[in-house]
């Protein structure tokens, strides 16, 4: 009897620090949005570099982000960016507000899955030429599975696009991200940790009108696919990726894009 019950303690015990281990070591992918939130009063300090090219036009956006943890379930987020552009006004971007609620969990033994729901608004707070004149806002929802080896995520997002001053009304987006992500050495919680990523990111835009009349130079799809790295330890994370077109499908003369890479540093207490 004794024997069984010690059994029982180190079965429970070990089911707790795997879970426990998953949890601690939870992170979004580079590209897409996963269901991630911070513990209760936890704070985040994030710092992001993306550059970008679609045809002549180049820039980077870096960005400074705070995120507290209002509950286990529930985080916010402001994000603070700076636009450095080719061609183009370089300066501080819109201003996003961003929160995050997990309404649904399940833990087993080594596996944490869960699902969010997402909202981002970004007032029109740039000066002219750095943002997009416009207030936008974006509605989604994630999902995720983590695991000591194996991660996965899917998710879909909605971005609805103001009108700016001059009457341009951009076309609405919807983005589909599907994540699939392998530790290939498990380590403990104080070792330095590995997690290799693939992503299939979609991103299908409808017509931009001006004034009533439909912009020809708009809309359409793109699609990318984006190998990433994440890099973690213990409450500090390093995040690096890019996104490679697959297929596009673009409206008019636009320039497709011809790649976006990712350089985030996450430290959260």
């Amino acid at each position: 009897m004794m024997k069984a019950r010690g059994i029982k303690k180190a079965g429970v015990a070990g089911m707790v620090a795997l879970i426990y281990s998953a949890a601690v070591q939870a992170h979004d992918p580079v590209f897409g949005l996963g269901p991630h939130t911070l513990f209760k009063n936890a704070t985040e300090v994030h710092l992001g570099f993306d550059p970008s090219r679609a045809g002549r036009n180049q820039q980077t956006r870096s960005t400074l982000e705070f995120a507290y943890g209002l509950t286990a379930n529930w985080t916010a987020r402001v994000e603070l960016p700076y636009e450095s552009r080719e061609k183009g006004p370089d300066g501080i971007g819109d201003v996003g507000i961003a929160t995050k609620y997990r309404f649904w969990r399940r833990d087993a033994l080594g596996v944490q899955e869960s699902s969010t729901a997402f909202l981002r608004v970004k007032p029109d707070t740039a000066s002219s030429g750095r943002g997009t004149g416009s207030t936008d806002s974006i509605l989604g929802l994630a999902y995720g599975y983590e695991s000591r080896k194996w991660y996965r995520w899917a998710a879909a997002r909605y971005r609805f696009n103001g009108e700016t001053g001059e009457g341009l009304e951009r076309g609405d987006k919807l983005l589909l991200d599907l994540v699939g992500g392998i530790r290939f050495k498990q380590t403990a919680y104080l070792e330095p940790d590995w997690v290799w990523m693939l992503e299939l990111n979609g991103e299908m835009t409808g017509r931009s009108k001006l004034k009533g009349v439909r912009v020809e130079d708009s809309g359409g799809s793109e699609w990318f696919v984006s190998p990433g790295l994440m890099w973690t330890l213990r409450n500090f994370a390093i995040k690096t990726g890019v996104q490679l077109p697959l297929a596009s499908d673009l409206n008019g003369n636009q320039e497709a894009t011809d790649y976006r890479a990712r350089l985030e540093f996450e430290w959260h207490r």
